[in-house]
Formats: C-alpha cells, structure tokens, sequence
C-alpha cells in the first residue's frame, strides 16, 4: 500500500466535517448571513463527546448500538472508497456490492434504533427514511453500474481509476455526466439534504432523518454527526472522482485538486439548499424516480457506445 493512499484517507477522516461548515457558511452567504465558522462542526463534537448520554428506560441495547454500528459501517465504506486515482484502503472486485451494502447496513441500525425507543414521531421517521431508501438504492446501483460498463472494472478503485480526460473526450462522456447527475441526487437523499429533506427543521411533522436521531444525546449523537460528514465525503468522493479525472503525479498538487473539487461538491450542495425548497413528501419519490431514470438512460448510452 501507498503511502499517499493513508495520507488521502487519513484526510477523509479528519476534514470530513469541514464539508458541513462549508455548505452552512454557503447557505449564510445566500441568506445575507455571517453565519457560523467554517470549523464550527469540530466545535459541535468535541462539545457532544465530553457530555454523558441520557438513555430511556424504555430502550434496550438496540437503541445504544445504533449511533457505534452506524459509525463503524460508514468508516469501513470510506476504507473501500477511493479518493481520485489514488485508490482506496481496501479493494477487490465487487466491492461496489460491499460498499452499498454497509450503507444499507448503517440505515437499518439507524431505523431500528429509532423505533426501539417507541416514539410516534420517531415511528413516523423511520418509515420515511425507508421509503426514501427503497427508490435512491436502485439509483445508487444504476449509476454504480454505468462505471462498471465504462471501466470494466468491479471494483471501485478500478472504477474511478480507469476515467481520465481521454475517457471524457471519447463519446463516453454524456454518460459519466448522467451518472454523476444521478450519484449527486443520491447523495442528497441518502445525507438527508434540500430537496428531499431538510437537516435544519425543528418541525416534527416534516422531518425525516433528523426525527429518528431526537433521543440521542451527547456521544451517541456525536457519533451519528460525525458519520453523517464522513457518508458526505464518501459520496463527495465518488462524484469527483467522476468529475475531476486529472493526476498530476504530485502528492501535493493531487491533493490540492482533490480538496478542491471536494469543497466545490459541498458549495454546489448549499446553493442547491439555499435555491430551492424542501419538496413535499408526495413529491419526494418523483425526484427518486427521476434519479433512476437518469441512471437506467446512462446505462442505456453505456451499452450503446461501448
């Protein structure tokens, strides 16, 4: 293993919630806002982890084990993850299966969780998030699956590897746009994000995500914010992965590049949020359906020009 390819995931980790300040501080611009530091998450979880948490006496071990399960399955998914052309911790093909699997696997904890504390509200959420679930997984494989016909590879790693400029100069190029456009609107849903839910509400009826995680406190909370940045990164990733096919060779330059592309994704995720408004519920499966349909078009293309 590369010692670029531990110094890029160590990144990961560490400047994943710098990808939330970042969408908050380009929300505060659009509102005419200051707006709360660029570090501000940092500072929202070393708070949560030096408090206790509070548990109901109605809960069981579920309710505990959802925030570390959570936590452990998106950080073993930002291992299979590559960062650009560098690749990632941990590859092997079929790991595109793995890597959605422990998302999946994140979500039923999270889901479960929630209804183990026997809340109506909580009830009301967790029933959302696997609506919501059930129409952005086939458009997360869909597009996963456009990467696979253009690559030839089932591995991530080889995935993102194998695009390059040449790759977007050839007549591939509408379909890797069609399957980051479908990547994108994955990663809006699956990180609870404007259009398809809103993380700022404090409206119990309209929530989604933010509605399974009301009882958690202090650590446990902690946990579920922090793995929320790092599921942004890990989508983030993927997306400029796609997008931003360049090495230079340079560790420095590469990553600069890559940094770059990252907080771009964030800042064009909160002009998103700041444009637009949260759709109605009804409305949400529309914008799912519409996800798959980009994805299913770009297969179709992939199949054509390959």
């Amino acid at each position: 293993m590369r010692p670029e390819t531990l110094l890029f995931q160590a990144c990961a980790f560490v400047l994943a919630p710098l990808l939330l300040g970042v969408i908050n501080r380009t929300k505060a611009v659009f509102a005419g806002r200051m707006g709360a530091p660029l570090l501000q998450p940092y500072h929202d979880l070393w708070k949560l982890l030096r408090k206790g948490a509070v548990y109901s006496s109605t809960t069981t071990w579920v309710f505990r084990a959802g925030p570390v399960v959570g936590l452990a399955t998106v950080i073993i998914a930002v291992l299979l993850t590559p960062v650009g052309k560098v690749g990632a911790v941990v590859a092997f093909p079929g790991d595109l299966i793995a890597f959605a699997g422990l998302l999946g696997l994140m979500r039923f904890f999270t889901i479960v969780a929630a209804m183990d504390t026997g809340s109506s509200f909580e009830g009301m959420g967790a029933s959302r998030e696997a609506m919501i679930a059930a129409l952005a997984e086939p458009a997360l494989f869909l597009g996963l699956l456009v990467l696979v016909l253009v690559s030839g590879s089932l591995s991530l790693t080889g995935m993102v590897g194998a695009i390059g400029i040449d790759t977007w100069l050839r007549t591939t190029g509408a379909v890797l746009a069609l399957a980051a456009a479908t990547i994108f609107l994955v990663m809006l849903a699956e990180n609870a994000r404007i259009p398809v839910d809103d993380p700022n509400t404090h409206l119990e009826l309209t929530m989604v995500h933010e509605v399974m995680v009301l009882d958690h406190s202090g650590p446990d909370f902690g946990y579920i914010m922090y793995a929320a940045a790092l599921k942004l990164w890990v989508f983030s990733a993927l997306i400029v992965g796609i997008l931003l096919p360049v090495r230079t060779g340079n560790i420095l330059a590469d990553g600069g590049l890559l940094l770059v592309g990252m907080l771009v994704v964030a800042i064009v995720v909160g002009v998103v949020e700041s444009s637009m408004a949260r759709l109605r519920m009804l409305h949400v499966p529309h914008l799912l359906t519409a996800a798959g349909g980009l994805g299913a078009l770009a297969v179709a293309l992939a199949l054509v020009v390959g």
